[in-house]
């Protein structure tokens, strides 16, 4: 098997990973780990993680002039786009969360524009202006009566919190990125999230009743920490290892079809047609917002 063809097989295995653990982390919260325990056990567990894997990394050291981004990125990727997240699926549904997790790519083009001065074309504008009608649809009209979606358009309001977030850690982190080796970057932005993320998830990691909880939840957190955090992040470093960016990230077209797809067929939610309508709406706008244009020939 070619490298190629596991760089795609890895970049299938990230998204069906990220696809499913909407339904799966939510099935425990919050009657066996609460959302903030739940961000205490990941960012402690990947940043172990890390910290062993790097000893096969190279060695180095992160000049004093980029702590500061580095602060900044774990502040926007490890704290406020964890919590946002898994206080968001807690309140609303795995559907929602598939579908508005995936306005990223919106978010980073209008990030990208006010601070990097990128100009928003036409169809990244027409894509921008799709995308947020759709997730504010699920927003306002996304409401059901479910025990296990307590309050469905906070929920949804903190999914978008969370891909804000996101997108703006992307754009932050994008020098460090270039600078450093992802196991040395991984290694320290989780150990800062760790200090940060402290006082705010210490209180609900201790609430967690270990002896009592069944063995199946035990699985559910080390999914969390080894799958969702860990793995696909490697597996996403190995993907564009072998494929350009822009496929890559073209993956997160299908992670709503998976999540959708694991949601329906566990029973875990149902869809409405104000889901469908978002969806359509969300993923027809990404798909505007990061196309590329391509420069047409000036005739001479």
């Amino acid at each position: 098997m070619s490298k190629r063809t596991l760089a795609f097989l890895a970049a299938i295995g990230a998204t069906t990973i990220y696809g499913i653990n909407h339904t799966i982390a939510k099935g425990v919260m919050p009657t066996y780990v609460t959302p903030f325990g739940f961000i205490f056990l990941r960012v402690v567990g990947a940043a172990i993680l890390f910290w062993g894997i790097s000893f096969f990394g190279p060695k180095e050291k992160i000049e004093r002039r980029d702590w500061g981004r580095m602060l900044v990125a774990a502040l926007l990727g490890m704290v406020i786009n964890m919590l946002s997240f898994f206080k968001g699926l807690q309140l609303s549904t795995p559907i929602n969360s598939a579908v508005l997790v995936t306005i990223s790519p919106i978010i980073v083009v209008v990030l990208s524009a006010f601070f990097l001065r990128e100009r928003i074309t036409l169809n990244k504008g027409l894509g921008i202006f799709l995308g947020f009608i759709g997730a504010l649809g699920l927003v306002l009209f996304g409401a059901e009566l479910r025990q296990d979606a307590p309050n469905i358009p906070l929920g949804n309001s903190l999914f978008i919190v969370n891909a804000t977030a996101y997108g703006a850690y992307l754009i932050v982190a994008k020098k460090l990125v270039e600078k450093y080796h992802p196991f040395t970057l991984m290694k320290w932005l989780f150990t800062i999230a760790i200090i940060i993320n402290l006082p705010i998830t210490i209180g609900d990691f201790l609430k967690i009743e270990w002896g009592t909880m069944p063995l199946w939840v035990y699985g559910v957190v080390a999914f969390v920490i080894l799958g969702t955090t860990f793995c696909t992040y490697l597996f996403n470093i190995f993907a564009m290892t072998q494929l350009r960016a822009s496929t890559v990230g073209a993956f997160i077209y299908v992670q709503p079809l998976f999540g959708i797809l694991f949601a329906l067929l566990t029973g875990k939610d149902t869809l409405t047609t104000v889901k469908i309508l978002a969806a359509i709406l969300v993923l027809l706008g990404v798909y505007l917002a990061s196309r590329r244009t391509i420069a047409r020939p000036v005739d001479k």
